[in-house]
């Protein structure tokens, strides 16, 4: 396994739609290895391929993990070709951060809980029912798939304001 660089915003890649993969084959399984140990490192909870500037529909989640005095605890979550199948009507709100927009943090609203069919790790097919924070997840994820930030459910103020942010903070550490 590898660690990926993560592309942050206004990194166009990240606005772009990603293409379907064909089959979940050796070359996906070493991707889906590579973003967890990527997400891992960070630390993050989720991670989309267009993150690591891969632009097919991959992402990789574990809300579980916790690296702390009992040892290392992973349950990850790798899916290909996620599609949202069902949302239900209830609303849940949630603060949302992202790797790719590094320290922002902002409340967003989501369907509580959603039904996601997918290709798993082996590359069977697979269905995932997710509520609280594994379902904030997920569609944060597929929202990246599909070229949409958590940025893009806020106000055009703050959304400019976070990005500015960063960008600010990424001229700082090129000059390091």
């Amino acid at each position: 396994m590898s660690k990926l660089p993560i592309i942050n915003v206004p990194d166009a890649v990240l606005k772009q739609v990603s293409d379907p993969v064909g089959q979940v084959n050796d070359i996906v399984r070493k991707q889906m290895d590579d973003m967890l140990e990527t997400m891992y490192d960070a630390p993050g909870i989720g991670l989309a391929a267009n993150q690591v500037a891969i632009t097919n529909r991959v992402l990789v989640m574990d809300i579980d993990y916790r690296d702390d005095e009992n040892g290392a605890q992973k349950n990850p979550i790798c899916m290909a070709n996620p599609e949202i199948i069902w949302k239900s009507e209830d609303i849940s709100v949630m603060e949302e951060g992202c790797l790719s927009i590094p320290g922002q943090f902002a409340e967003v609203k989501r369907p509580a809980s959603v039904t996601v069919k997918y290709l798993d790790y082996d590359g069977k097919e697979a269905e995932l029912t997710a509520e609280g924070l594994l379902s904030h997840c997920v569609q944060h994820e597929i929202d990246h798939l599909d070229g949409v930030l958590f940025v893009d459910y806020l106000s055009k103020l703050k959304r400019d304001m976070m990005i500015k942010r960063v960008i600010k903070m990424n001229k700082g550490q090129e000059a390091l």
